[in-house]
Parts: structure tokens; C-alpha cells; sequence
């Protein structure tokens, strides 16, 4: 399968996605209008659709500052700025993405932003020490992929509509606690199992549909950071010192844990998802490798025990 029919078959399994998304939401909706009456909803809906814009607008700079990155000149990081720029040229974006540096031994680096015009680009202080040109190179040629293959909007809206949902499922548990339903004398049996199976399916479901694109959007942007560099094996590379290196990421949060080219959810934190990485919010670094291995033809030794898997 070519790039260009890898991306169209990315962008059908969006929509699929994302109308699943919209029918969890109105199953939450009807949850509260059943259980809880009308007006209860009404207000519900208007917190929701209030702290939903809130969230979407405001959601490049509550990404920078839950993840500690702070704006960085190009004489403070000379070799990040040209690699940035390069892979911007290359990916054919109309304007190179802001650069920002986190203070962070951990190697890691994501990108964020609504629009790519709005997007920007960010890095770990250890994945600029660990990684050599060719293969940061890689690194930022996947975060630009991520820009020019509208990602960014998508898993912010996906971020947003999970903590919409995650939050009437919130508000519907303490009514449920302390209200006890629209008419506690005259409750609707069917109506509080529908309500009380929304408070804990819901959230679930809603990260599950995060996670479904997440995971799928990381191998589409490593194949097209290997089409803008010509060079898989660079990308491989850094992947390998990723999964072995064991510095713990300081800012840890699930919300964000989607955006970065490595799950900062690791196992050695004791925050990487249980059920048989159900959860997870990456592919296995070494499924990842193992398809740049196969695009380049070159071959790597495999993960040692000790490295991370996702």
C-alpha cells in the first residue's frame, strides 16, 4: 500500500471514528435526559458545549504548560531550528511550526496545535543529547508529519471530546450520589441502569476511541518522516535509543500521553496500561521499527528485554 492510499484509508477510519464519538456522546445525553429530566440536561449540555471551546481553543497552550515546554530561540538551539525548518520545507508547510524546549532528561518530543498554522513543535533537552543529526532528523520529520497530516487537530478534538465526556460522566455521577435521579419517589428503573452504565462505560469508551487514533496515526506519520527524509533507517534508530533509554518523563499526564513519539506512560513508572496494552496509547516501538525496517530493507537487532515495548 502506497503513502497517498494509507492516508485516504486513515481518513475514512477518522470519520468511522469520530461518529462513533458523536453517538457515545449523545448516548451520554440521553442517559441524562432520561435519569435526570430535561432541564438538568439543558444545563449539563451548556457546561459541556462551554468547556469544550474553552478546552479546543485554549488547548496549545494547556498542552505546553502541562508538559513544562517553554518557547526557545534559534541561537539557544541552533541544531533543533535547522532540523525543524528542514523538515517543514521538505512536508511543503506553508509557515515552520514554533519550537519549544522542555527542560527534561527523558528523550521525547511531540508536536501540538489546532491548525498548522498554529502548530508547534517540542523537544526534550535528553532527546536532543541522545539522539545524533540523522536521527533527529527523523524525530522531527514524524512530529512535522503529524503537522502536515492535520493530526494535531484531530487528537486535540479527540483530547477535547474525551474530557467532555469524561466530565458529564463526572457531573452525572455526583447528581446520581447526591440527587438521586429527576424523581427519587417515581425513579425509572431502565433510566438508572442506562445513566449508571454511562458514568462507567462512557469515559472508557472514549479513551478506547482516542486511543484507536493515536496508534494508528503513529505509523502513518513514520512512514511519511521516511518519505520526507529519504531515510527510514534514521527514524528506526532514534526509535531503538528511545525504547532503551529509561529516564522517566517529569510531566506526565494520560491527556497528553497521545502526542508524543514515545508513550511517556512506561512501564518502570508503573502508569503504563494494564489489560494487555488495551490502553496503550502508542503501537510497540518494535512493530514500529520492525515496518521502517521493512520500507528501508535495512535491520536493527531487536529491543533487549529491559527496553520499553510501547
Amino acid at each position: 500500500m502506497t503513502l497517498q492510499e494509507q492516508i485516504r484509508s486513515a481518513r475514512m477510519r477518522t470519520v468511522l471514528v469520530l461518529f462513533l464519538f458523536i453517538v457515545l456522546v449523545a448516548l451520554v445525553v440521553a442517559a441524562v435526559y432520561v435519569f435526570f429530566g430535561q432541564g438538568f440536561g439543558l444545563i449539563m449540555a451548556l457546561v459541556a458545549v462551554g468547556y469544550g471551546i474553552f478546552a479546543y481553543v485554549a488547548a496549545g497552550s494547556i498542552v505546553a504548560s502541562a508538559s513544562g515546554a517553554r518557547p526557545v530561540s534559534k541561537e539557544e538551539a541552533p541544531e533543533l531550528y535547522r532540523t525543524v525548518e528542514n523538515a517543514a520545507i521538505a512536508a511543503g508547510l506553508a509557515k515552520t511550526p514554533d519550537i519549544y524546549l522542555i527542560d527534561d532528561a527523558a528523550p521525547n518530543a511531540f508536536a501540538a496545535g489546532r491548525t498548522p498554522e498554529k502548530a508547534y513543535v517540542a523537544a526534550t533537552t535528553g532527546i536532543l543529547a541522545l539522539l545524533d543529526r540523522r536521527e533527529l532528523e527523523g524525530v522531527m520529520a514524524h512530529e512535522i508529519a503529524h503537522v502536515r497530516n492535520r493530526d494535531v487537530r484531530l487528537m486535540t478534538l479527540a483530547a477535547v471530546m474525551v474530557g467532555v465526556i469524561s466530565m458529564i460522566a463526572d457531573m452525572l455521577l455526583w447528581a446520581t450520589v447526591f440527587g438521586g435521579g429527576r424523581n427519587s419517589n417515581n425513579q425509572n428503573p431502565i433510566g438508572a441502569i442506562i445513566a449508571i452504565a454511562a458514568i462507567i462505560l462512557a469515559p472508557i469508551g472514549g479513551a478506547l476511541l482516542q486511543m484507536a487514533l493515536s496508534r494508528r496515526r503513529e505509523y502513518l506519520a513514520d512512514a511519511t518522516a521516511a518519505e520526507l527524509t529519504g531515510d527510514p533507517e534514521g527514524l528506526a534508530r532514534a526509535l531503538y535509543k528511545l525504547a532503551v533509554d529509561q529516564h522517566p518523563l517529569q510531566h506526565v499526564n494520560r491527556a497528553t500521553a497521545h502526542l508524543w513519539i514515545e508513550s511517556p506512560l512506561r512501564d518502570h513508572r508503573g502508569l503504563r496500561s494494564s489489560v494487555g496494552g488495551l490502553f496503550d496509547t502508542h503501537p510497540p516501538l518494535q512493530e514500529r521499527i520492525d515496518r521502517l525496517q521493512e520500507m528501508g530493507g535495512f535491520q536493527l537487532p531487536p529491543i533487549p528485554a529491559g527496553g520499553a515495548e510501547a
